[in-house]
């Protein structure tokens, strides 16, 4: 990505509508916000964010009354918060992140509750005069809801047992796992463990970059079977 020093606008009315029909060229957006993070968003996957910084209290500003979503990325090298000095990598995968709630705890900091939508590539990409992150991005279709296979049945069992297990103790509002709850889908089932489940970044990464659902889930339950899998 390059890093040239520009100030377009943010408000993209492309994004009340629609992004893609199945057989049809995929859209590609001129000019996404980037919200740059140390952890990747999956679609309908839950994001709560402290907002602090000058760039990003503008970009919700913006979002907000423009009512559009804006794009996660992944950082490869640098940090979540701007350094002087620090270079920032950012991976080629991102999704959009629909801001739910906003909150004020403070002059100056928000409380910023949002909610994956659809993925997208990045194909080019640079930073404003504030260090804000916009990119061209090439946006990927939705999911084709595909049935889980009895191979992979466990798969959803598993995440059906630990929602209802939160039911079960009254604490469902505390489970990161949005609904309706989508458990004979193989992608929506695959993006909600990628989500739970603490991975490596290059993993998850390759997950959410994985465009066949049932691929995708296939190859969380191999991360999964491994020894003691640790749950975020």
């Amino acid at each position: 990505m390059t890093d040239h020093l520009r100030s377009p606008q943010l408000g993209q009315n492309w994004l009340k509508t629609p992004l893609t029909r199945r057989n049809e060229p995929l859209l590609t957006v001129p000019m996404l916000a980037l919200f740059p993070l140390s952890q990747p968003l999956f679609p309908d996957g839950i994001l709560a964010l402290r907002v602090f910084e000058t760039r990003y209290l503008s970009l919700i500003d913006q979002c907000q009354r423009d009512d559009v979503p804006f794009g996660v990325v992944t950082l490869q090298d640098g940090y979540e918060v701007q350094v002087e000095g620090v270079d920032e990598t950012l991976t080629h995968i991102g999704c959009l992140a629909h801001i739910v709630e906003v909150r004020e705890l403070q002059p100056g900091l928000l409380a910023v509750h949002c909610v994956g939508g659809d993925r997208f590539r990045v194909t080019s990409g640079e930073r404003d005069g504030q260090g804000l992150w916009h990119a061209e991005v090439q946006m990927l279709e939705p999911d084709l809801a595909t049935d889980i296979p009895p191979d992979l049945q466990p798969m959803a069992d598993r995440l059906g047992a630990l929602i209802a297990d939160s039911q079960r103790q009254g604490i469902e509002d505390r489970l990161p796992v949005t609904r309706p709850y989508r458990l004979d889908e193989c992608g929506w089932v695959a993006n909600q463990w990628a989500h739970l489940v603490n991975l490596g970044i290059e993993q998850k990464v390759s997950i959410l970059d994985e465009d066949d659902p049932l691929r995708r889930l296939t190859i969380v339950k191999m991360l999964l079977d491994r020894p003691d899998p640790d749950l975020t």
